[in-house]
């Protein structure tokens, strides 16, 4: 657990997040309701969504072949399968997105929500489901998928995020996209759950850690020299070259 949480304190992006949550927690005690509590509930169910859809439609989408933007997607997520085990490529590099993102998402609730609850109810409401809920959520999942990464002891809980998170980078990296305990549900509502003979059928040692790309792909190989990468998949910073 302290290991987990040591990466944890400092990730940018939760960093960042943290004075929204504060905020959220503050407007919660001050604006007390019941109906509060399910906005919290509908931040924490939206954000297993968000967490779905991001991994599967936005960071395993198509390789670009512009390099400059190819070079944003793999220090997004492509990296993290090449070097799963490096800390640094746990999360992208740009750690305002998330508050983009939620205050954006805040600006579009708070508008649908203003005809029925009035602007000030509307705000509030809005705010404490994104930035209490979903930013709980979203914390909740880069503790499971940090631990599900490290080489630590784990429980048994511990032990079935790493083992349901590590077939996606392993074994199928077409399918198993949700990454926080309890969130398999969504995998299975899209029919992207783990099947083992579908897994068998794609799997390809060569490209496995590379997402399905040949790992001499120049725009992997520029990526890689870009941030500073050992020039192969799998490698760890600093190892000796074989």
């Amino acid at each position: 657990m302290i290991p987990t949480l040591r990466v944890l304190v400092h990730m940018g992006s939760l960093q960042r997040l943290a004075p929204f949550w504060l905020l959220a927690l503050g407007l919660l005690v001050a604006f007390w309701s019941p109906w509060l509590l399910l906005a919290i509930a509908y931040g924490v169910v939206m954000q297993f969504f968000v967490e779905y859809a991001m991994h599967r439609f936005l960071l395993h989408r198509k390789p670009p072949t512009d390099q400059g933007v190819f070079n944003a997607l793999y220090r997004s997520h492509i990296g993290h399968h090449e070097f799963p085990s490096d800390p640094e490529l746990f999360t992208g590099d740009d750690h305002w997105y998330p508050v983009r993102f939620g205050l954006i998402s805040v600006a579009l609730h708070t508008l649908f929500l203003w005809p029925v609850l009035g602007l000030g109810a509307a705000f509030v409401t809005a705010f404490v489901a994104l930035f209490l809920g979903s930013v709980s959520a979203f914390a909740f999942y880069e503790g499971c998928h940090t631990l599900a990464h490290l080489n630590v002891p784990k429980g048994w809980l511990g032990q079935k995020i790493t083992r349901d998170h590590l077939a996606h980078h392993y074994q199928d990296h077409a399918a198993t996209f949700h990454v926080s305990l309890g969130a398999g549900w969504i995998d299975r509502l899209f029919g992207t759950s783990h099947d083992a003979e579908a897994a068998r059928a794609r799997f390809d040692r060569k490209t496995l850690l590379s997402m399905g790309m040949d790992p001499e792909d120049l725009r992997l190989v520029t990526a890689r020299k870009a941030y500073g990468l050992p020039p192969r998949p799998g490698m760890k910073r600093g190892q000796p070259q074989a």
